[in-house]
């Protein structure tokens, strides 16, 4: 069975974009990855894309796109609402058709960082470092978790205070 994980913060720039293209490098066919902002910037972050290309990681087809697309008439259904930014966890959420599941994995914005390109590109590596290390823990979560709502709200939960440095761990 294949799960619908859509990614949300405010700009769809950064950390969302992170977070979907990951996931669909390294879902193998379990996970269709889509994120949105509640209000896009219109682009996604050069040092996201650099990011994710520095972890071979493909940028193709990534776009900052309004959370409107998931909403509504045509909209793909959604199994999973990850928020990933402290900003867009206080926001209402938008009506998503279907039955879907919501957790927060709040992560500082690497976008926001001030400073040379080294302070820029360090921030968006730390960032994605704990995407990464998140994701690994939500790949391995069981059919059996999945089929337990409940179950899966606590271990998705739970999954949203790894940071990177707990990566070895998981």
């Amino acid at each position: 069975m294949t799960h619908r994980v859509l990614f949300v913060c405010t700009g769809n720039s950064a950390r969302s974009v992170l977070a979907e293209a990951t996931l669909r490098a390294w879902g193998g066919g379990r996970f269709e990855a889509f994120s949105a902002g509640s209000q896009p910037t219109g682009r996604v972050n050069p040092y996201a894309l650099a990011t994710l290309g520095a972890d071979g990681i493909s940028t193709a087809g990534l776009r900052s796109k309004s959370w409107d697309e998931f909403s509504g008439e045509g909209a793909p259904p959604i199994d999973l609402v990850v928020t990933v930014c402290d900003s867009a966890a206080a926001e209402p959420c938008p009506v998503f058709f279907g039955d879907f599941v919501r957790t927060h994995w709040g992560l500082p914005d690497p976008a926001a960082v001030e400073g040379d390109d080294a302070a820029k590109r360090a921030a968006f590596a730390q960032a994605h470092a704990t995407i990464k290390a998140r994701l690994m823990a939500f790949l391995t979560l069981s059919p059996e978790t999945w089929a337990d709502r409940e179950a899966l709200k606590t271990a998705l939960d739970r999954i949203g205070f790894i940071q990177s440095e707990d990566a070895a761990r998981v």
